[in-house]
């Protein structure tokens, strides 16, 4: 990870302590770095949105993770992840003093990660798009076929119905027919 996101990490890592999130921001922050060799985008408002945007999953009660997200997903739960994770996030970004208006574009990026279809800037679309490769890299499918006790090879071919309708870049696309491809190999 660059030194300069280094700090914003371990402010967020605290929060990130849950559901595997630690985890998941690390292939987040991989696949947002190589979709931003590719695609436009601010790194200075997309690196800060991706390493924050699952720090309100720390305030959703654990037993309800299973019904907040997934096949089954309870869109209030969602959305309370959402609505808490701008909470945290600007904590965080006022604890390293991030620039003002790059602070406000992170947090409405975070505020409607999961739950808004549209994407409100190239930044957006490299948040979104890093979030769903987080499932189709070896270890995020891993991670999902077991929370949700489902087989992988099943799981790799409704992903890959996925991707026309959830990515936004053609880089994001591309990346996510190469993880499927491995997956097959």
């Amino acid at each position: 990870m660059h030194a300069e996101y280094r700090h914003i990490f371990q402010l967020a890592k605290p929060y990130l302590n849950i559901r595997r999130n630690d985890i998941h921001t690390e292939i987040v922050y991989r696949f947002a770095v190589r979709l931003l060799e590719s695609e436009p985008g601010d790194a200075s408002v997309a690196i800060p949105a991706v390493i924050c945007h699952d720090v309100g999953w720390s305030k959703v009660p654990e037993e309800l993770h299973l019904k907040a997200f997934g096949p089954t997903a309870d869109p209030t739960l969602t959305r309370l992840h959402e609505i808490e994770g701008v909470k945290l996030a600007q904590e965080i970004l006022l604890a390293v003093d991030y620039e003002p208006h790059k602070t406000a574009e992170i947090l409405a990026i975070i505020e409607g990660h999961d739950t808004r279809w549209t994407a409100l800037s190239p930044s957006d679309k490299i948040v979104k798009d890093a979030d769903k490769l987080s499932r189709f890299d070896q270890i995020g499918l891993v991670i999902d076929a077991e929370r949700f006790n489902i087989d992988k090879n099943s799981h790799v071919n409704w992903l890959e119905e996925q991707i026309e309708p959830w990515f936004f870049t053609e880089t994001g696309k591309k990346l996510a027919r190469e993880e499927v491809a491995r997956f097959r190999q």
